[in-house]
């Protein structure tokens, strides 16, 4: 397998984690121009974007510090621009997660307002 087959792979597993924790999932990969937001979900009236780090190993630090400020500008104009196209959803509360994923899909770790004052 390649890295993106993995890289979807872990993907799904985290949208099957998220929808396990009771949360609608509104879109997969949702790509503008600058960027993608893995996935989108409603976790009751709030919209999460979350990002999905996978990393084999902390040999080179963890998948949270791979979320870097450049990569977290990137997530905010996707919203924004998921926003305009879904104007029903511009009134709910907002936050951007991590689900970081490390060795295997038995160790998620979700982490909720990683970016804050967007």
């Amino acid at each position: 397998m390649n890295s993106k087959h993995i890289g979807k792979d872990y993907e799904n597993q985290a949208a099957e984690f998220i929808a396990a924790h009771g949360m609608k999932i509104l879109a997969k990969n949702f790509y503008c121009k600058g960027g993608e937001i893995d996935l989108i979900a409603l976790d009751q009236q709030t919209l999460a974007f979350i990002e999905v780090k996978f990393r084999q190993n902390t040999l080179y630090g963890h998948p949270s510090e791979f979320i870097t400020p450049t990569k977290q500008k990137r997530l905010v104009r996707c919203a924004q621009f998921f926003l305009l196209k879904n104007r029903q959803f511009e009134h709910h509360p907002m936050r951007f997660d991590s689900l970081c994923i490390l060795g295997d899909a038995q160790n998620i770790e979700w982490q909720k307002n990683i970016i804050h004052g967007w």
